[in-house]
């Protein structure tokens, strides 16, 4: 059972072999979501128009059967 907090390494997708610490567990949709792995960008628009919009990554959910504990 994977858990918060606990090492894990990916198993599957384009960060294969990496490994991370996992920061939320998602129980109900059986995903976890793992610090540094899987990331996405987002871009956020300007709120004023004095500030200018930006992309920032973030760390989407990976299903938990892509991700085994590393001891």
């Amino acid at each position: 059972m994977i858990k918060k907090g606990q090492k894990v390494k990916i198993l599957i997708g384009s960060d294969k072999n990496k490994t991370g610490t996992v920061l939320r567990v998602l129980p109900r949709e059986n995903k976890v979501l793992v610090e540094g792995i899987n990331l996405k960008k987002k871009h956020i628009k300007s709120k004023t128009n004095d500030k200018k919009g930006e992309v920032v990554e973030v760390a989407t959910p990976i299903h938990i059967s892509n991700v085994a504990e590393v001891k």
